[in-house]
């Protein structure tokens, strides 16, 4: 407080009328009496609408719990695998813990929209979901997404952008769920942090960004990891400056861990960030919620990722599932006044293809695809006849390659496909024909021969079940969907096309070779 001047009012007060000095102590101490009298009626009304606000909060979850148990009526709990990039240390293993409810309210927040105390319900994804359909997942009761934007490489340091994060944001705005994101650090100096929460902020800028912006790392006592020397110390410094620069930016910063990694600061100097962070804890009961009312969990925290099994309409790969103890009433704009550009699904986010340059021709006739799939959601663009070339860019582990075909990128079944520009397709056998039902040659399945053999298989991903082994013979149609985990007992094989026959629940179908793995 700004003292007075020894040479201004008081250097005459000595010279002034006896009633004047006897009148300035009066009126200093009325204005004082006055000062604590409303401080004191001030303090009475916020412990008021303390109450108040606790007791609203109280009526608000409970109310808000009984309308999420009708959204997650719509969710159920599946086994899958999910291919992982090399170098993205997002592994899809979030955690196995669970966590209790607080009041956030304190906790730093540079929102601009105003919070409430609702209990709300969504999702985090990033793309290892593949293509989503958002629409469906809005019709679902999906009210928030957390979507991956991007992660900082393990290896090489190389900040990454997630491949479907743009599409993600732009079809769940689209379609009226509100939009959180989360960044997967490796960061391994508060420098590189605050790097990457810049990064994020400028990638989102575009976007209406309503829910917090998440700090997740993973994976750092992996002895590969490039942050296995770091303190835990360090590592809480690194996350604070990553949070604090979020809120520089304009957005509330989010913390994301394990239960059993913050749990008495035993990963994470967890007592210091939650003093000023909303946590988001990853804690999995054996029993889902609304089953299991709250994560037990007992440390301060403001999200709950309950599970990593969830199965959501217009998903085809499992979800993680999180309840957030707050909600928004309305959308935040986007920081940036620029309209982001319209942007398609990464047609191979669920497949790792390894780069390749090299002129390929099919050994009979092939299809080509806008995506690499036989599903109804791919579309056939062209199909290559043998003889006629096309450049391969990309082949995939599970079967695919990609190619330049007329100046499109599209996709093909890579058994389907030789670097032989000669190749020939052999001739039908005559004699095989007559002792088998299968015979050999011509490629729309009616004469492929097959192989005796007798081994356990699974997808690598999922495959379609044909009554012939044809993507081209309209007979040949989809009886079933073989996913990863599933298993057959496949009967022949074809080398020359790259077909299986296979025994599914008693009948005798057909699939490509090259989209099986053993499952033994």
């Amino acid at each position: 407080m700004k003292k007075f001047d020894d040479d201004l009012e008081f250097e005459s007060l000595n010279d002034e009328p006896r009633d004047t000095r006897f009148i300035l102590p009066i009126i200093v101490v009325a204005v004082l009496l006055v000062i604590v009298i409303v401080a004191l009626v001030l303090l009475g009304k916020n412990k008021d609408t303390s109450a108040d606000l606790m007791s609203t909060e109280q009526s608000e979850t409970t109310e808000t719990e009984t309308q999420t148990t009708e959204v997650i009526g719509n969710i159920a709990t599946t086994e899958s695998t999910e291919e992982v990039e090399a170098d993205d240390p997002q592994n899809g293993n979030m955690g196995t813990d669970t966590g209790a409810s607080v009041d956030v309210t304190a906790l730093l927040s540079a929102g601009s929209v105003a919070e409430s105390g609702e209990t709300t319900f969504g999702i985090d994804v990033a793309r290892y979901q593949g293509t989503i359909d958002w629409s469906q997942v809005a019709a679902s009761g999906v009210q928030f997404a957390m979507i991956r934007v991007g992660y900082r490489t393990q290896k090489t340091g190389e900040i990454v952008a997630d491949t479907n994060a743009k599409y993600n944001m732009q079809e769940a705005q689209a379609n009226g769920i509100k939009i959180g994101v989360y960044f997967f650090s490796t960061a391994v100096t508060e420098d590189e942090a605050v790097q990457e929460a810049d990064w994020v902020a400028d990638y989102i800028s575009q976007y209406q960004i309503t829910y917090p912006v998440a700090f997740n790392c993973e994976g750092f006592e992996n002895a590969d990891s490039r942050q296995y020397a770091m303190t835990q110390s360090e590592r809480t410094d690194m996350a604070i400056a990553f949070l604090n620069e979020i809120y520089n930016r304009g957005y509330t910063p989010m913390f994301y861990a394990a239960k059993n990694e913050m749990l008495g600061d035993a990963k994470w100097d967890t007592s210091r960030i939650e003093k000023t962070y909303k946590i988001w804890v990853s804690q999995y009961p054996s029993v889902p919620y609304p089953q299991t009312a709250q994560s037990d969990y007992t440390g301060t925290h403001a999200m709950w990722q309950y599970t990593n099994q969830g199965t959501v309409a217009g998903i085809s790969k499992p979800v993680d599932v999180d309840i957030a103890y707050f909600g928004y009433a309305g959308t935040a704009d986007a920081k940036s006044d620029v309209t982001p550009e319209t942007v398609g699904a990464d047609a191979e986010a669920l497949m790792n293809f390894s780069d390749v340059n090299e002129t390929v021709t099919a050994k009979q006739s092939t299809n080509l695809r806008n995506i690499p799939s036989q599903g109804s959601d791919a579309t056939v663009v062209a199909t290559l006849q043998n003889g006629e070339t096309a450049t391969r860019t990309g082949v995939s582990s599970s079967g695919w390659s990609r190619v330049s075909y007329n100046g499109q990128t599209l996709y093909a079944v890579s058994s389907y496909l030789t670097t032989d520009l000669g190749y020939t397709a052999p001739a039908a056998n005559t004699a095989a024909e007559t002792t088998t039902t299968d015979g050999s040659g011509s490629g729309d399945g009616l004469k492929t021969k097959f192989t005796a053999c007798n081994d356990v298989v699974t997808a690598k991903i999922e495959v379609n079940l044909r009554t012939l082994p044809s993507v081209t013979n309209p007979d040949a149609a989809v009886v079933a969907v073989l996913k990863n985990g599933e298993t057959v007992t496949r009967t022949g094989i074809n080398t020359d096309y790259g077909w299986s026959r296979v025994d599914y629940n008693g009948q005798t179908l057909y699939c490509v070779s090259s989209y099986l793995t053993s499952a033994q």
